[in-house]
C-alpha cells in the first residue's frame, strides 16, 4: 500500500516514513502543497496524510483537488487539535483528523480503518504463483494457508508482491530492510532474497524470485501471472 506524507517537519516525516514501512506503507514524502499535486498527478495514492500549516498553505484548502471519484483515504495529521479545527477538517471531507502528537500505532490503525472503509469491496488481493497477498491486512496465504516468514524475508515479500510483475530494485530492497534495522550488511539484500527463495520454494509456493540484470529482482509465478480483484 502506498501512501503519500505531506509533511514539512523533515525529521518528524522521516521517523513516521519509517514506522509505516515496518507496518508495510511505501510512504512518498513531500513538504509542500504544490509538491503534493504534483505527486498525485503522476502517481496513484492509497492515501494521503496531510498536514496543515505547510510552506504554501493550509492543507485543508487542497482536500477537494486530492479526492477523485474513487480516490485515495485522506487524514489530516496537524497540531491544531481544538474542537472546531478537527470538525472544519472533517467537514471539508478528510476521512479521518488525528492530532499531534501522535502514537505511530494509532496511525497505522486508523490509516487502515480508513482505507477498509472507503473501498470495502474493493481491496486489491494480489496473487502470484500460490500466493495471496491482502494489502490491507497485511496476510500472505499459501492456497488457503498462512504463510509468514521471519519480519525481514517478509518485509521482502511484501514489496516484491505489491511490485509484481515489475521489478524492484535492490536498492529500494535495502531501503526496506534499513527501515527495520539500520546499517545492514552490504549483502543483506542478497542474503535475504536467498533465504527467501529457499522457503518459498520449500512451500511449493510456484513463485520464482527473478534477478533482472540492472533493475534488481522481480517475483514471477511459475505457472500463472499476477491477477487481482
Amino acid at each position: 500500500m502506498r501512501v503519500l506524507l505531506v509533511e514539512d517537519n523533515r525529521r518528524l516525516a522521516e521517523l513516521m516514513a519509517t514506522g509505516l514501512a515496518r507496518s508495510g506503507w511505501t510512504a512518498d514524502v513531500v513538504e509542500s502543497l504544490e509538491e503534493a499535486e504534483a505527486a498525485c498527478r503522476v502517481a496513484a495514492f492509497d492515501a494521503i496524510l496531510l498536514d496543515r500549516g505547510l510552506p504554501d498553505g493550509d492543507g485543508l484548502d487542497m482536500l477537494r483537488s486530492f479526492r477523485g471519484e474513487k480516490g485515495p483515504a485522506i487524514l489530516v495529521v496537524s497540531a491544531r487539535g481544538g474542537l472546531e479545527e478537527r470538525c472544519e477538517g472533517l467537514n471539508r471531507g478528510a476521512d479521518d483528523y488525528l492530532v499531534k502528537p501522535v502514537a505511530l500505532e494509532e496511525l497505522v490503525a486508523r490509516l487502515n480503518a480508513a482505507v477498509r472503509r472507503l473501498h470495502p469491496a474493493g481491496r486489491a488481493l494480489m496473487r502470484v504463483g500460490g500466493l495471496t497477498y491482502d494489502p490491507v491486512s497485511r496476510a500472505i496465504l499459501l492456497g488457503q494457508a498462512p504463510f509468514d516468514p521471519p519480519p525481514r524475508e517478509r518485509s521482502l515479500l511484501e514489496y516484491l508482491l505489491q511490485a509484481a510483475p515489475r521489478p524492484v530494485s535492490s536498492e529500494a530492497l535495502e531501503d526496506r530492510l534499513n527501515s527495520l534495522e539500520r546499517d545492514i550488511g552490504r549483502n543483506a539484500v542478497e542474503v535475504y532474497i536467498h533465504r527467501l527463495r529457499r522457503r518459498l520454494d520449500a512451500a511449493g509456493a510456484s513463485v520464482v524470485i527473478e534477478t533482472v540484470r540492472g533493475l534488481g529482482y522481480r517475483l514471477r509465478a511459475n505457472e500463472a501471472i499476477v491477477t487481482g480483484e
